[in-house]
């Protein structure tokens, strides 16, 4: 059975902080963003925008109401939940009005956890033909003011359809995944912003990139010459970089190292104007590469390299199938172009806000006219979402 992406969205906040803007403010050179990160933009969430409004834009934009009725399965995976108990995936299903006979839950490990979903998706699909799974990858990376990871922020979050004979691209069965307990970045209960400890997770990053690698293609009897690209997790764009040169294979022929090396700048494209979304970065990559390059067809085979700190690593492939390109958009960046840039005072005044309760656990919100989807109050600690009526 040929099991894959039907169909993939990707949505993201109204507001942009330029990181020339950033930097001038921060007193940096701003080549160390521009050209040490690869970096561009970053979007920015206000209060009103969090994984639940950002997954649920995401997915709005694909689904039909027919998908609505075959989903019997909603997973988000995430590392900014909103709440110990109740899942992003339960709130998601609720607004999108999926019908109710489905499983809706969530899953966490850092930014690897929506691969580990696509995993669990293909193997119910298996099971259950004529399902459908939604996997939604959905985060905000928020690291505070003033700090090392302040360049590498962002928000945003990618929907996929599962399903049975896709119409985008079917997973191939050879999956290699490596744990290692390592604390390379963590974020506590008590904590809003996580602890990072950056060069060694850098090392961690590269190291489980090219054991895992090694293992892939000692199990599959594969190499760099079976694949047209290689989509690798963008915590920000240049790690990714120094990950493709350390995996390069220079016995390749030449035309063949361009053609890697020309796929992965498109596949840069869109984490460099949005900045690190977490779990949704590899996918958000995959994104940009199927929109964005013109060297591919139908039968190609594009690696995926999932990490997510902590440790857990994963390289699986994807074949391209006929007509993939009419399930894309050809319209991304200049919709990003459209979002309202931020003065740096305006930035750290809108990601960095938090709700005001009183005393009884309420508070109320504005300003989210501009949204798909918006956290409108909440009400005795309950977080109420909405659906944003657009005026005609």
């Amino acid at each position: 059975m040929k099991i894959g992406i039907d169909k993939i969205g990707f949505a993201t906040s109204n507001y942009v902080l330029k990181l020339n803007d950033l930097a001038a403010a921060r007193a940096t050179d701003p080549e160390k963003l521009s050209k040490g990160l690869l970096l561009k933009e970053l979007s920015i969430a206000p209060l009103t925008e969090d994984i639940i409004t950002l997954g649920a834009a995401a997915a709005d934009r694909i689904l039909t109401s027919e998908d609505k009725e075959k989903i019997d399965m909603v997973i988000v995976a995430t590392e900014s939940s909103i709440d110990q108990s109740k899942a992003a995936a339960v709130f998601i299903h609720g607004l999108l009005a999926i019908q109710p006979f489905a499983r809706s839950f969530e899953i966490k490990e850092a930014c690897y956890g929506a691969t580990a979903a696509l995993d669990y998706a293909k193997l119910h699909i298996e099971k259950y033909p004529d399902s459908k799974v939604l996997v939604i990858a959905s985060d905000i990376a928020k690291y505070g003011m003033n700090t090392p990871g302040e360049p590498t922020q962002g928000a945003g979050a990618i929907a996929m359809l599962i399903s049975k004979d896709p119409r985008i691209l079917i997973f191939n069965e050879d999956n290699v995944a490596q744990t290692r307990d390592v604390m390379d970045f963590w974020r506590p209960n008590y904590s809003t912003t996580p602890y990072v400890n950056g060069l060694y997770s850098t090392q961690q990053y590269l190291d489980c990139l090219k054991t895992t690698w090694d293992e892939y293609q000692k199990r599959h009897n594969l190499s760099l010459k079976d694949f047209v690209a290689y989509c690798f997790h963008l915590p920000y764009p240049k790690l990714a970089l120094k990950g493709l040169n350390k995996i390069m294979d220079k016995s390749l022929p030449q035309e063949q190292q361009d053609q890697l090396k020309e796929n992965f700048e498109k596949s840069i494209l869109y984490s460099q104007k949005v900045g690190n979304i977490y779990t949704g970065s590899l996918f958000l990559g995959l994104l940009s590469l199927l929109e964005n390059s013109d060297n591919l067809k139908a039968g190609d085979k594009i690696a995926l390299f999932s990490y997510g700190s902590g440790a857990v690593a994963e390289i699986f492939s994807a074949s391209l199938v006929p007509g993939y390109e009419k399930q894309l958009s050809q319209t991304r960046l200049e919709e990003l172009d459209q979002r309202q840039a931020l003065s740096v005072e305006e930035y750290e005044h809108i990601f960095f806000a938090e709700a005001e309760l009183d005393a009884e656990g309420n508070a109320s919100f504005s300003g989210y006219e501009d949204q798909n989807f918006a956290l409108a109050e909440i009400a005795e600690h309950q977080r109420k979402y909405i659906k944003v009526e657009k005026s005609s």
